[in-house]
């Protein structure tokens, strides 16, 4: 019984709840709701959901087709010989197991941040950052990569109609000869154009570019199969298993496609059905025309002459036929399907700094948004500066190889997060279900770890500097902005 003549007793007021420590902020985890929520919506406007399943196919072939055929089988071939094909399928088998996560995630978390987002919701603030640092190298490197190359087949087109090419002083970068690669910036220029437009209209531009590139493909088939020696096949893997691990991790940067694909989930008009269905369409199409192409191109030319010029099936159909018209015309057909590539991994790009400035974690300007036009028109217009002179002043292989990192780096981490959200979040709805999980997605970590693995010490040294800056970035700039942190903070 209480005294009656004590003083009234107050309970102490409650303590604020204490603020998470350093080590549970860098993993707190963005809930699926709220990024599906903010899907869309930017600084001063939104975009705009104009994409169905023909587009996002179209997309993901576009970003896909062309470039490991185009470009970089003159770069992967040394390292193979023959057995290039071998490589293609090694490649493509492991983007299939990681295509496979991809799907079940787009049709879950249908935004824009693709596997940053993912990881988001799945791994932690930090885990996200170090993915999403990944896809600025993926996506910003390989945009570079493909203009480097399409300046090949400019010169080759410009001889052949003309008579007339771009001086090497002015049509490669430092250390192949030259002082600026020109044209490999005015690609860039040039998606940057349609970007600026809308993703309508960038789509509808794709998707004409898109079918140019397959007619020339299948044509080269056509006419390289006249030339094919079985000779060439002899001595299928003269460097060994190393070889063809190393050319297939050099060409596993062509297939990140579907992944652009996925960065398209805030403007596709029914994401979560038409996602998965464009990611796993368009890989099919992809990975059986490379293997084609790739077989015939090696049964036509001896796999020792691969290394002179990234414009090899031009000279190849020039050397079977001997005539410059078909090397000229599957030259002019390459100069559009390469700057398909540019134009949708440039989209890619933009997206995915997008939503990791609607998080705070990089300054507002890139996912400011024009209320006409729908396009972040300040991200398109910095990053295609930032790739145009990187394209202009560093060597293909070197940039092909760094892609290929940050884009396997980032594959091994949405097999992880598949299987992450499927113990977290088991009850939510799937359109899409990865079969015998977590068995796939654990061979698609394996492989992605055993293709960097085949990369060079240099390449891993690259990567290592990359992600020192890009952690520095993260505690400077990111940690304390935010948005996640600050709304928790209220």
């Amino acid at each position: 019984m209480l005294d009656q003549g004590a003083p009234p007793h107050h309970d102490a007021p409650a303590a604020p709840p204490s603020a998470p420590g350093p080590a549970a902020r860098l993993m707190r985890r963005k809930p699926v709701e709220r990024l599906v929520a903010e899907g869309g919506q930017g600084e001063g406007g939104s975009l705009r959901r104009s994409l169905g399943l023909w587009q996002l196919t179209m997309i993901s072939i576009g970003a896909t087709l062309g470039t490991g055929i185009f470009v970089v089988l003159g770069e992967a071939v040394p390292k193979a010989g023959p057995a290039v094909t071998l490589s293609f399928v090694i490649a493509g088998l492991t983007a299939l197991f990681s295509a496979l996560s991809y799907a079940e995630l787009a049709g879950t978390i249908p935004v824009a941040g693709s596997s940053y987002s993912y990881a988001y919701a799945t791994m932690g603030e930090l885990v996200a950052w170090v993915c999403g640092w990944c896809l600025v190298l993926e996506y910003g490197v390989s945009v570079a990569a493909v203009a480097v190359g399409w300046g090949e087949y400019l010169n080759e087109l410009l001889d052949g109609t003309i008579g007339v090419t771009i001086p090497a002083a002015l049509s490669a970068p430092p250390g192949d000869g030259g002082i600026f690669n020109l044209p490999a910036l005015i690609v860039v220029l040039l998606a940057m154009a349609f970007l600026l437009g809308g993703a309508r209209e960038s789509a509808r531009a794709n998707t004409v570019m898109v079918v140019v590139k397959i007619a020339a493909l299948v044509l080269f088939c056509a006419i390289g199969v006249q030339g094919f020696r079985s000779g060439n096949y002899e001595n299928f893997m003269p460097l060994g298993m190393a070889g063809v691990s190393a050319a297939g991790a050099t060409l596993f940067f062509s297939y990140i496609g579907f992944d652009a694909a996925s960065t398209a989930g805030e403007e596709a008009k029914n994401a979560q059905r038409d996602l998965p269905r464009a990611i796993m369409l368009s890989l099919v199409i992809v990975t059986a025309l490379y293997v084609l192409v790739a077989a015939v191109a090696v049964g036509a030319r001896p796999w020792r002459t691969f290394t002179d010029s990234e414009a090899s099936l031009a000279q190849i159909m020039s050397d079977v036929t001997g005539q410059h018209f078909w090397g000229t015309l599957l030259a002019f057909c390459a100069v559009i399907a390469i700057a398909s590539v540019v134009l949708t991994v440039l989209y890619g790009q933009t997206r995915v700094l997008f939503a990791m400035s609607r998080d705070g974690l990089v300054p507002k300007v890139f996912s400011k948004v024009h209320p006409k036009t729908g396009a972040p028109r300040a991200n398109t217009l910095i990053v295609s500066l930032f790739c145009g002179v990187l394209a202009a002043a560093i060597p293909l292989g070197q940039l092909a190889d760094a892609t290929s990192i940050g884009t396997l780096f980032a594959f091994a981490l949405v097999n992880v997060a598949v299987v992450v959200l499927r113990r977290t979040r088991p009850e939510m709805p799937r359109t899409f279900r990865v079969p015998l999980s977590p068995v796939l997605p654990a061979l698609g970590f394996a492989f992605c770890v055993w293709m960097m693995g085949s990369l060079s010490t240099v390449t891993w040294v690259v990567f290592g500097v990359w992600m020192a800056v890009g952690l520095v970035f993260y505690f400077v700039y990111g940690y304390r902005r935010s948005r996640l942190a600050t709304s928790e903070a209220k």
